[in-house]
């Protein structure tokens, strides 16, 4: 469970509810059936007529992306393609094969086999590059799900409001009933803004940052594939993914790529 977006909702929606409740208002105010079912149901209408049923199908698993803490952990990751370089540089890279078509994740598990059997290093970079490619662009295709439900909720608020005042104005012959019909009324405004901006575009966003995390650690399958497929040294390998993390260099690798060099130039002199 990723406990910022439930605790990021929980903190957004009771702070709303806690300032209108300081300010006079009552709790049983705020909770109108026919607002939520016009801003709500309204919302779900237009997305259904935006988006074709292979994209709506997705957003269960889009959700529970956004609320599940991803398992990636790339230091490990980054050991993992050391390791494996280390295995090819000294006994070549069909040595990987039993390996590579063992291994839990598809994208390095294709990359390794792709490279065992000897394709070239250009075209595999551009096949991994596709995937990658097309991968990001097929969940960006369910984000804007939510982007667009960010959009039409508010719109579908002022609506509901507009359909509260109609019927407000059509009873104008009682005045006294006035003040609480059009704060009624109101309240589907405040369902489409707060459901926009605490629910719909703050999901997008996190979707959006988990897809940034995933691409990253694609490319650095990709750039892991590439360096023991050329079959660059395990020290140097490290050193270049290192730079994958934070955007740094590990003091351990860094120590490594130095002693490295040092030995080059040794060789060298």
């Amino acid at each position: 469970m990723d406990r910022t977006t439930l605790l990021g909702i929980v903190i957004g929606v009771t702070s709303l509810v806690l300032g209108f409740v300081l300010e006079g208002g009552h709790i049983g105010a705020l909770f109108q059936l026919t607002a939520a079912l016009i801003v709500f149901g309204g919302t779900l209408g237009a997305v259904t007529i935006s988006f074709p049923w292979s994209q709506l199908k997705k957003i269960p698993r889009m959700l529970k992306e956004a609320f599940t803490e991803p398992k990636r952990d790339p230091h490990k990751l980054i050991e993992e393609l050391v390791e494996l370089a280390t295995v090819a540089r000294r006994e070549g890279l069909l040595a990987l094969e039993s390996r590579a078509m063992e291994h839990p994740h598809p994208f390095l598990r294709e990359g390794l086999m792709m490279a065992v059997d000897g394709v070239d290093p250009q075209a595999l970079k551009q096949i991994l590059e596709l995937t990658i490619d097309t991968r990001e662009e097929e969940k960006l295709r369910a984000i804007r799900i939510f982007e667009a439900a960010g959009g039409f909720a508010p719109t579908m608020g002022i609506i509901g409001t507009v359909m509260g005042l109609v019927h407000v104005l059509s009873n104008i012959n009682d005045p006294s009933n006035l003040g609480p019909a059009i704060a009624v009324a109101f309240i589907a405004t405040l369902y489409g803004v707060a459901s926009a901006n605490l629910l719909y575009l703050p999901l997008a966003n996190k979707l959006k940052a988990r897809l940034q995390e995933e691409r990253l650690e694609l490319e650095m399958m990709l750039e892991g594939i590439l360096s023991l497929q050329a079959g660059e040294h395990p020290q140097l390998i490290q050193t270049k993914l290192a730079a994958f993390v934070q955007g740094r260099v590990p003091a351990k690798a860094e120590r490594e790529e130095t002693a490295y060099a040092q030995a080059q130039s040794s060789r060298s002199a």
